[in-house]
């Protein structure tokens, strides 16, 4: 959208500062309520003029979450290495080197993510406690491995068709093997691709809760599930959840803020020809 007019683009910039403060205040609402007392984090109307303290951040602490920030941390790293080992070639073969049946394929992948998950909980809980599974991180990978490679490999595929054609044909023509055109023609390509897929991967297995908190008790509880700890009939505890929920977003935010560039690009390819 361009205008001319100095009055336009004076109100496109005022609005466009409104729509940004309003998405970003309960982010920052977060922020300062997590610096409260509880008994300042209750008034009303709301203080914004206070004593900050960490004191929440220290209960935090007391309450154990680094146990369940710390299974947080490895079932995402793990399953979303897992994704990217077998999308990556996946996403290869229903693209650059199409094998036969690829739309039956893709459809498959599709299918796979419109089961609800609300319905397959009561099959799962049962397999998981029959094969020792239940309460244990690895069950945890295993499903987010399981949810995010139907649309890792949807997403790898279209990064891979980007790759223009000549450059694979010219790789196989110089008689370069398979390892060596994936891993030193076409990978370097479509490495922002890879990044904003692994991102998003991220983001979808830390914020998971459905699966971990029924599959999940004292040993593999994730940070979703301490968050819920705080909801009690008591009513809620406003400064620590926030002083957790804080805790929890940021190194998710730190990762998006530091791959930023690199997810741009990668959710870009293909937008422009």
């Amino acid at each position: 959208m361009h205008t001319s007019n100095p009055i336009g683009r004076w109100a496109l910039t005022a609005f466009t500062w409104v729509v940004a403060i309003l998405f970003v205040f309960p982010l920052l609402w977060m922020v300062l309520t997590s610096f409260k007392e509880e008994a300042d984090a209750y008034t009303d109307p709301p203080r914004l003029l206070f004593t900050p303290t960490l004191s929440q951040f220290a209960g935090i602490m007391e309450r154990g979450f680094l146990p369940y920030l710390g299974n947080s941390a490895f079932v995402t790293i793990v399953s979303t290495l897992l994704v990217l080992l077998l999308a990556v070639p996946a996403a290869y073969a229903l693209s650059i080197s199409a094998v036969p049946g690829t739309q039956g394929v893709l459809g498959f992948f599709l299918s796979t993510k419109m089961l609800p998950i609300v319905a397959a909980i009561i099959p799962l809980y049962v397999i998981s406690q029959n094969i020792g599974l239940l309460d244990n991180v690895w069950a945890l990978v295993i499903l987010y491995t399981a949810m995010n490679l139907p649309l890792a490999v949807w997403m790898m595929r279209s990064f891979f068709l980007e790759v223009p054609k000549e450059m694979v044909e010219a790789a196989r023509v110089d008689g370069a093997p398979l390892p060596v055109l994936l891993f030193r023609v076409i990978l370097p390509v479509v490495a922002p691709g890879i990044a904003a897929t692994a991102l998003i991967c991220v983001i979808f297995s830390w914020t998971e809760f459905f699966y971990a908190v029924n599959l999940t008790a004292a040993q593999a509880g994730t940070v979703p599930v301490f968050l819920v700890g705080f909801i009690t009939s008591e009513g809620l505890y406003w400064a620590q959840l926030s002083a957790a929920a804080l805790m929890a977003s940021l190194p998710v935010m730190v990762i998006g803020w530091i791959a930023q560039n690199h997810l741009v690009r990668g959710l870009s390819m293909g937008a422009v020809k």
